[in-house]
């Protein structure tokens, strides 16, 4: 079942989130790589939108891709991330957008692990974890 979407203005969003958190989720900016809070992070649990709280990755699914970023090769189900074609900085990719609140989470690449083949670059910025895995409504 899906979640329902949630909108909020600029200034709500501003309120509820960092000044880092806004600048990457809401103005689609990147955190420095190798500076994220859950680039090494080895809990067992659900990385979820730091945002809304919705769940985006198991941690069964994060590999270290050594690019900088958490990196995980699916997402938690097909209907947690919206793709959108990115033509930024002269070259084509693949954002990936939280697909509850539409936060900016990072981009997928093809240069994955089996069984997917994917990369989901995502910025730690961008996510909150539950340690105890649960999925929530």
């Amino acid at each position: 079942m899906a979640k329902q979407k949630i909108t909020k203005t600029e200034s709500a969003w501003r309120e509820q989130l960092t000044p880092e958190q806004f600048h990457v989720c809401r103005e689609k900016g990147t955190e420095r790589p190798f500076t994220g809070e859950y680039l090494n992070h080895k809990e067992t649990g659900l990385y979820v939108c730091t945002a809304c709280s919705s769940p985006l990755f198991r941690s069964d699914a994060k590999f270290e891709s050594g690019c900088g970023w958490p990196s995980y090769w699916a997402p938690v189900s097909k209907d947690a991330i919206v793709y959108i074609e990115d033509n930024s900085l002269g070259m084509t990719r693949t954002e990936i957008l939280c697909a509850c609140c539409e936060s900016h989470l990072g981009h997928v690449f093809p240069d994955g692990p089996e069984p997917t083949g994917l990369r989901y670059c995502v910025n730690s910025v961008s996510l909150g974890f539950n340690e105890s895995g649960n999925q929530g409504g």
